[in-house]
C-alpha cells in the first residue's frame, strides 16, 4: 500500500499519483483455499486517518476441524508503526479478544480467552507487523515496510499460542506474471521467514498483495480476479506437444 513520501520526493511522487491507488481508501477481497479448495474468505480495508492510518480485516474460515472467524481493527502512524489494535475472534465456538498497543519501550497485549485474562509484554520494534493468521491486512503492511525498510529490521508480532515477537526474514525472488480482472500484470515474489514457517508473497506494481500462500498448511488466500501465471519449466516443450503413456499426444 503506498504511502506519503517525505517532502523532497513530492514532486516525483505528484508524476506517479496517476498511476497509484488512493491512499485515502485501499481494499482487497480475497478467497482463502486449502490444497486449492476453497475453504473461507478475507478481506481488508485503509483508509486514511489523521496523522496516518486505519485498517479493519475479516477472515471467515469454514472447513473440517475449524471454523474460524476474525475481525480486526488497526492503528497505524504515517510511518506504518503500529499504535493500537483491537482483535475478536471465535475459533471452534470458543471467543478470543485480543489488544494491543506501545507502552513505554515495550508493546502491551492484552488476552481474554476461555474466560480468563492474561497480560503479556514484549520488546517493541519500529517495523513490527501484528501479524494473526490469514489477515491479509497484515500482510499488506507487511509488504509497504519491506519496501521502505529495504527488507531489513521486519518483526511479527504473533497473538496466538506463545504471543511472541520474532523477526522476518525477506527474500527477494525472480518477478512472475499474471492476470487482474484478465488484464496481464506484473507480479513480485517475495518469500517471508516467520519462527521457521515461510509465507510466499505476491505483490503487483503498486504493492498491492495479490496472493499469499503457506506451503507447509497448504492454505492460500487470493485476490478476488487475480490469477498466477505458472512459469515454465525449462526445455519443456508446449502441453500439446507433450506424449501420453500411450504415446498419444495429450489433447488440449
Amino acid at each position: 500500500m503506498p504511502r506519503p513520501a517525505p517532502k523532497f520526493a513530492s514532486l516525483l511522487l505528484a508524476s506517479l499519483l496517476p498511476f497509484l491507488p488512493s491512499a485515502s481508501a485501499q481494499s482487497g477481497v480475497f478467497t482463502v483455499a486449502q490444497h486449492g479448495h476453497p475453504v473461507g474468505t478475507a478481506s481488508f480495508t485503509f483508509a486514511s486517518a489523521p496523522d496516518g492510518y486505519s485498517s479493519t480485516s475479516l477472515v471467515r474460515l469454514d472447513m473440517n476441524g475449524l471454523n474460524y472467524s476474525l475481525s480486526k481493527t488497526e492503528s497505524l502512524s504515517a510511518a506504518n508503526r503500529l499504535r493500537h489494535v483491537q482483535l475478536s475472534a471465535v475459533i471452534n465456538g470458543s471467543a478470543v479478544n485480543v489488544t494491543a498497543a506501545p507502552d513505554s519501550a515495550q508493546i502491551l497485549i492484552n488476552i481474554s480467552a476461555n474466560g480468563r485474562s492474561s497480560t503479556t509484554r514484549l520488546d517493541s520494534h519500529p517495523a513490527a507487523v501484528f501479524l494473526p493468521d490469514f489477515d491479509p491486512g497484515a500482510l499488506e503492511t507487511l509488504l509497504t515496510l519491506a519496501v521502505t525498510r529495504n527488507n531489513s529490521g521486519l518483526w511479527a508480532i504473533v497473538p496466538r499460542q506463545a504471543r511472541s515477537i520474532q523477526p522476518i526474514q525477506i527474500a527477494t525472488l525472480a518477478d512472475e506474471q499474471g492476470t487482474l480482472d484478465g488484464s496481464s500484470i506484473l507480479v513480485h515474489h517475495l518469500k517471508a521467514t516467520i519462527g521457521g514457517a515461510t509465507t510466499e508473497l505476491f505483490s503487483g506494481p503498486v504493492n498491492q498483495l495479490l496472493q499469499a500462500e503457506l506451503p507447509q498448511q497448504g492454505f492460500a488466500l487470493v485476490r478476488k480476479g487475480f490469477v498466477l501465471t505458472p512459469p515454465a519449466k525449462p526445455g519443456a516443450p508446449p502441453q500439446s506437444e507433450q506424449p501420453n503413456p500411450a504415446g498419444q499426444p495429450v489433447q488440449q
